[in-house]
């Protein structure tokens, strides 16, 4: 009989094999900045939350060694910045860009201020955007964070649908406009899992997590409507963060 088999006869178990801490970059614009969640300390404008999903990772994986680059407002020629903060030492990184790029801002202004028609157009450049332009964009971010860190698991994060169509809402934006935002942000989900496959990435599609949970649903929302600071308006929640993100996160890594 083997001393090891002696040893667990006797219910003396011998340490568990330790598991190497993960070298942790989160990468991207305000939805994983955490814009809309609060307590953004000394960020400034990145608007770095302590309640954004990445975070939240870090503290519930004790040892991470963590480096918060998401910033607020960040399309894809400023996460190749972000990236370049990147150590070969990385085994995660997650990322979420190119809703800037396809103009978010400028189609819920559009969206709220003008008619349905203009809103289904500007939502169409998005799209046409989406498909055509946005695409090439990505592969460069995700072929950078790949060279700088080679043996990092790379995640892609996506984002959420705004609207439940039909929903609990009586006032604001029309059925109309709310179908068309989010019809953009199918598409454009569509091209952030397609280049997240092309790169060997994994993409974390979050839009099932939000569901009745969307501006007008009849459950506890997990986003801002419009608000103020205006910035923060369609943006994930405390609850967002927690309930929205991180689990559809936790469930690819464990």
């Amino acid at each position: 009989m083997s001393a090891l088999t002696v040893l667990a006869l006797l219910g003396l178990a011998t340490p568990a094999l330790a598991v190497k801490a993960a070298t942790y970059f989160a990468l991207g614009d305000s939805y994983s900045s955490g814009v809309g969640a609060g307590s953004y300390g000394n960020s400034g404008s990145c608007k770095r939350s302590a309640n954004a999903y990445p975070q939240l990772w870090a503290n519930k994986h004790a040892g991470t060694n963590f480096t918060f680059l998401a910033c607020s407002g960040a399309r894809t020629g400023d996460v190749l910045n972000q990236a370049n903060s990147i150590t070969s030492a990385a085994t995660l990184v997650t990322v979420s860009v190119g809703g800037n790029d396809a103009g978010f801002v400028d189609v819920i202004t559009k969206c709220t201020l003008g008619s349905d028609q203009d809103c289904v157009n500007r939502v169409n450049t998005a799209k046409d955007y989406a498909t055509n332009t946005l695409p090439g964009l990505l592969t460069t971010v995700y072929n950078k964070i790949k060279s700088k860190a080679p043996n990092a698991r790379l995640i892609v994060v996506g984002y959420p649908r705004f609207y439940a169509v039909p929903g609990s809402c009586g006032t604001g934006l029309s059925d109309a406009k709310r179908s068309a935002i989010n019809g953009g942000i199918d598409v454009a989900t569509g091209v952030l899992s397609q280049r997240a496959q092309a790169a060997g990435a994994t993409f974390v599609d979050v839009r099932g997590s939000f569901t009745g949970h969307n501006i007008c649903a009849s459950g506890e929302s997990y986003l801002n409507s419009l608000t103020f600071p205006v910035d923060e308006s369609y943006h994930p929640t405390v609850a967002g963060q927690a309930k929205g993100y991180y689990p559809p996160l936790a469930a690819v890594t464990g």
